[in-house]
């Protein structure tokens, strides 16, 4: 007999099967795609015409000398040599400098400490929260003109509110007065910065574990023990972002200032050396431009390593 000899199978493959390449489920249709296009590129347009336009014109005029009288002819490109006079001959500048970090240390000591135990306060579910809260936040829908205006009532030395309350034999030019103008005007800044603050510790008290804080107390620790120790390192995202948001607060600070003394007289302020340098009696374009990119640099330097850190957490996640 003869063996019938079988054919060896052949073998399974040992990956998984290929895909399929099919046709996507869904497409887009003519009107579909001008809508998003049209969704798309408006808030683009827009911004690029009045955010980035106007920064990158900034940047290019910061290198000239020009009036503004004049076509783009006119312009006389100097280089560097608007901030160099800045930094060594504007006498302005370094005053401005000094009060925008008297600003930004004041907001964030005062109205962070009072944001926080306002925020405390808040969280132990007190009666009539809602409306506390409200009444609380109500400043910052303000406009920082607004306050201006409102604060000039309340600073105004005959028959203003203060020192109708204090009672004092010589009333006191809140504003009028360099030395303590400042300071006001920080009140009154701070009066409508703190509501914002405590909203955003109000939310971040909301979010901790409550099991945290009873392991904590199972450990015989007291209430200000478990907020220092566990509830505040918790709340490090909430930190970081009040603490951009009030430098960012500090560094924009210009309405308030230029309403109640267009920025003079001890007010002076970087935002102030800007709009002064650029629509003021002697337009100078250049100078005030660099004033802006001054700031500017400033501002990105706070804003780009709070924006890595936020898109790295996001990747790592």
């Amino acid at each position: 007999m003869t063996a019938v000899q079988e054919k060896p199978k052949a073998a399974a493959p040992s990956g998984p099967p290929p895909r399929r390449r099919g046709k996507r489920a869904t497409a887009l249709a003519g009107t579909d795609k001008l809508v998003l296009a049209l969704m798309l590129g408006i808030p683009t347009f827009v911004h690029l015409l009045f955010v980035w336009i106007p920064t990158l014109g900034s940047v290019a005029l910061s290198f000239s000398r020009w009036n503004g009288i004049g076509g783009f002819e006119d312009i006389e490109w100097i280089g560097v040599g608007n901030y160099v006079e800045i930094f060594t001959e504007y006498p302005r500048f370094w005053p401005a400098v000094q009060h925008n970090l008297i600003w930004l240390a004041f907001l964030l000591v005062v109205p962070t400490a009072a944001g926080l135990l306002l925020a405390v306060l808040l969280d132990r579910e007190l009666k009539f929260s809602r409306v506390y809260q409200s009444a609380l936040y109500m400043p910052m829908v303000l406009s920082l003109a607004l306050v201006g205006f409102i604060w000039q009532l309340i600073y105004t030395p005959d028959g203003g509110l203060l020192n109708s309350v204090l009672g004092l034999d010589e009333p006191v030019d809140w504003i009028g007065d360099s030395d303590i103008n400042l300071y006001a005007v920080l009140v009154a800044a701070a009066w409508r910065h703190t509501g914002y603050i405590m909203l955003l510790y109000l939310a971040g008290l909301k979010s901790v574990d409550p099991a945290l804080k009873e392991a904590a107390s199972l450990d015989g620790a007291s209430a200000s023990q478990t907020f220092f120790r566990v509830t505040f390192p918790v709340m490090k995202p909430v930190n970081i972002v009040v603490a951009v948001v009030t430098v960012i607060e500090a560094l924009r600070a210009f309405d308030i200032v230029y309403v109640i003394n267009k920025g003079r007289n001890g007010l002076e302020l970087l935002s102030v050396l800007v709009t002064d340098n650029i629509i003021g009696e002697a337009s100078r374009i250049g100078r005030g431009s660099a004033v802006a990119v001054i700031l500017l640099t400033i501002s990105l330097g706070v804003i780009i390593p709070y924006l890595y850190q936020v898109f790295s957490k996001e990747n790592r996640t």
